[in-house]
């Protein structure tokens, strides 16, 4: 399945000292079609006047990867990290069992354009951590850079998730290709200008999300799901919010919201009705199929 989130169709607003869209629910912005991806949950684009910012606040449980397009953005939290972020450079966060931050714009002339992605730990507890790399322009250039990954791989900040994120800077002219293999999912989000995706073009805030269908795999016998949850490469389905209550032994209301029963036993990846009534892939015996994206500018000339 491709789908595209329009920039326009985002949520947010415009409150003076910020200017912000989400393309997920978040804060007073509610969309049930869109309570995130898998475990993506929130992009936020947001652009902060000079002077002003975000007072210390808490959270929890939740990778937070802080990438700043345009000015600068000042960072302090209560494990006494204190910085100053900078265009390409990357910041992750893991919030885990507590943190507390606040984020400001240091400068008195310009406002700072950044986005910030949350991404859904694979377990609650993790100890909270701190981490900022540059990532230098020439590293992005005509090619997909590495930024976030599990591993810390090819010298990416490191996330508790299954989850890889890149970022890919194109002149006129240049195109580029990335993968995604069985079993994985996509979501490309257009931070600045604009691109062709396999003859589509995206405009800045746009967002594309892709799920892969095996040519060499067979749909499981498994019915639609109200919600589903994806652990270990295997997708739990559940038909209904009573169904996930029963089989976890939850008891109370639960008001017909599939996620927060499975929230209230501790999986918090859950995936609304949108991803869940895929069917789910089983992979045959044979070689993995893989999709290959290609991307270019917008409106550039052969």
């Amino acid at each position: 399945m491709i789908d595209i989130r329009t920039s326009n169709e985002r949520g947010g607003g415009d409150y003076g000292w910020l200017n912000t869209r989400h393309t997920f629910s978040f804060d007073q912005y509610h969309d049930p079609r869109w309570m995130g991806f898998c475990s993506l949950r929130v992009i936020n684009e947001d652009h902060v006047a000079p002077g002003a910012g975000f007072p210390m606040h808490p959270h929890r449980d939740m990778e937070i990867i802080t990438y700043i397009l345009e000015g600068a953005l000042a960072h302090k939290d209560s494990m006494g990290n204190g910085s100053i972020i900078r265009p390409g450079d990357g910041q992750r966060m893991s919030a885990g069992t507590g943190v507390r931050h606040s984020e400001a714009n240091p400068s008195t002339k310009d406002p700072v354009h950044l986005l910030q992605i949350w991404i859904l730990p694979d377990q609650k507890g993790h100890q909270p951590g701190y981490e900022q790399k540059s990532f230098p322009e020439e590293e992005k250039r005509g090619r997909f850079r590495l930024i976030a990954s599990p591993d810390g791989a090819d010298g990416s900040v490191t996330i508790h998730q299954d989850a890889r994120l890149y970022v890919s800077l194109l002149s006129p002219g240049q195109q580029v290709e990335h993968e995604i293999a069985a079993g994985r999912f996509g979501w490309l989000q257009i931070a600045k200008g604009a691109v062709e995706l396999n003859g589509k073009t995206l405009k800045q805030g746009d967002g594309r999300l892709q799920t892969l269908r095996n040519s060499l795999s067979r749909p499981a016998k498994i019915p639609k799901c109200c919600c589903s949850i994806w652990r270990n490469q295997r997708r739990t389905c559940y038909k209904s919010a009573a169904e996930a209550s029963n089989r976890h032994g939850t008891s109370g209301r639960h008001n017909g919201n599939c996620c927060s029963v499975l929230a209230r036993v501790g999986l918090s990846q859950c995936c609304g009705s949108r991803e869940a009534c895929l069917p789910v892939q089983q992979p045959l015996n044979g070689p993995v199929q893989r999709i290959a994206y290609a991307f270019r500018p917008a409106n550039h000339r052969q």
